[in-house]
């Protein structure tokens, strides 16, 4: 009998999980495109911010850390400034590496440069160094050396194969075996189109595409997504296959049983980078915590579904997960978030280095001043929390019959605007209780504000952040609207 996902997620402590693979350093240089090259006809990328993270192997081994899984990270680095900077991110994480120093080749690294724009931040180029091919012999062998000891102390092993040459030798053989000697769960994260190769493994996560590739069933449906996981399991002799279809969920298959599809909530999807090592991170986990795979998957969808909603790859926590949970499936909308769990939400970004903006108001009838307002607000930063007074606070300030849209009517109309991350409801007559936990980069109020007391201020900019002041929009407003209504 498959239990409840939050009797699931509580179940999970932490158990101790190997990520096998391929281990990457990436690069974000972010900024404004605002002119072209007077040297060439292309755009001007003037850069703001720049950060790292730990990428593909490394980025499964962050996430399921996060999670609370005691990881340790097993690939291949070069002797360069690259393999420092993925030693240092990985102790930063909490991640113990097991890195081999291969002299011949080159750390991965893979720089995303992004432009801002009024919604999210969009790649404009990606620079890719690397070294392709298998592993040079010693350090082949050095990895299967490793790898046996490794495999001795986990619960559960994840291979994450990007194709770039650590799982070509012998490694992944050894991985199989070994594993598969203990009884492990085996997650694959597979690559290419020979999936012949992973058998053995409990389980592998091809998205449409690559399952397409792999068995040469063109994915459409549920009845074509149930044949690819039945070729899946027979070429590759899994325990269970899960094939993930994009805005569609998952479609779960297991060995000798009937086929689930596992629908996921609709939202507004800005950057799928990520979403598979989600799914293999929170599986891994899972699986080694003891749960069934149609619970382990049912996680990992709740999961993916959050990470796809940021751009790129940023960790969910287990507190978010259980925030989205709590919302239920049929909720009004996955960017509303209850006022307990916002300060945690904010965290993340923080943790993420997102730049947190945050304004509030009632919203009782939105119209296209509030659009310009929200869109402007969003402009100055990369998350957009909007604070929303309740139905007795608008009461309160605004006066008998108002408001005229419930609560759960202006959290889903908020909520459908592109350019609103997330809503959170007050009761107080102002919103600096609410402030204080979220401690934004960036708060925003309209110009109508300029000379007057920002509720907020002193906690914004104590912190070194600062308050925006956004351009009205004449004749737009809730009030002037009620006027006319009343007047006709």
């Amino acid at each position: 009998m498959t239990r409840p996902l939050p009797d699931v997620l509580a179940s999970l402590d932490a158990p101790r999980v190997l990520v096998v693979g391929d281990i990457v350093l990436d690069r974000y240089l972010t900024g404004v495109v605002d002119r072209i090259s007077p040297e060439a006809p292309i755009q001007v990328l003037r850069v703001e911010r720049e950060e790292e993270r730990l990428g593909c192997a490394g980025s499964v081994a962050h996430m399921l850390a996060v999670l609370g899984a005691r990881t340790t990270l097993l690939g291949v680095v070069g002797d360069d400034d690259g393999a420092a900077r993925v030693a240092a991110l990985a102790a930063g994480a909490g991640v113990a590496l097991e890195a081999v120093v291969d002299p011949s080749r080159r750390t991965a690294v893979k720089t995303r440069h992004l432009a801002r724009s009024h919604s999210t931040d969009q790649q404009v180029l990606r620079v890719d160094e690397e070294t392709l091919g298998p592993v040079a012999a010693p350090s082949a062998a050095r990895l299967v050396e490793l790898a046996r000891g490794l495999i001795e102390a986990c619960d559960a092993v994840i291979v994450s194969d990007y194709g770039k040459g650590v799982l070509a030798g012998e490694l992944l053989a050894c991985v199989l075996a070994v594993a598969g000697e203990r009884d492990l769960p085996i997650i694959v994260d597979p690559k290419g189109e020979d999936f012949t190769r992973y058998r053995g493994a409990s389980c592998i996560t091809p998205n449409r595409t690559e399952v397409q590739r792999a068995t040469g069933v063109v994915v459409t449906d549920l009845a074509s997504a149930d044949a690819a996981a039945s070729v899946l399991l027979e070429q590759a002799d899994l325990a269970f296959a899960l094939v993930t279809l994009d805005r569609e969920g998952m479609y779960l298959k297991p060995r000798g049983g009937e086929g689930v599809h596992l629908p996921t909530t609709p939202r507004e999807v800005y950057d799928v980078t990520g979403a598979g090592d989600m799914v293999v991170s929170v599986l891994g986990i899972a699986l080694a915590a003891g749960a069934t795979p149609v619970e382990a998957a049912s996680l990992a969808n709740v999961a993916a579904g959050l990470e796809v909603e940021h751009v790129g790859v940023v960790p969910v926590t287990c507190d978010e997960i259980a925030a989205r949970l709590a919302l239920g499936s049929e909720g009004l909308s996955a960017k509303h978030v209850v006022r307990t769990e916002v300060a945690a939400l904010a965290e993340r970004h923080r943790a993420g280095r997102r730049r947190i903006v945050f304004t509030n108001g009632c919203f009782d009838i939105l119209h296209a001043g509030h659009v310009r307002y929200l869109a402007e607000a969003k402009a100055h930063g990369d998350v957009l929390i909007v604070g929303l007074n309740s139905d007795a606070s608008v009461q309160r300030l605004k006066g008998e019959g108002r408001p005229l849209n419930n609560e759960d009517d202006r959290i889903e109309v908020l909520a459908a605007l592109a350019v609103v991350d997330h809503v959170v409801v007050f009761d107080e007559d102002t919103p600096t209780a609410l402030v204080q936990q979220v401690l934004p980069d960036v708060l925003v109020k309209g110009k109508d504000y300029e000379g007057k007391v920002v509720e907020g201020r002193d906690i914004v900019e104590g912190r070194g952040g600062k308050v925006v002041l956004a351009d009205l929009h004449p004749g737009r407003s809730t009030t002037n609207l009620v006027d006319r209504i009343r007047e006709d």
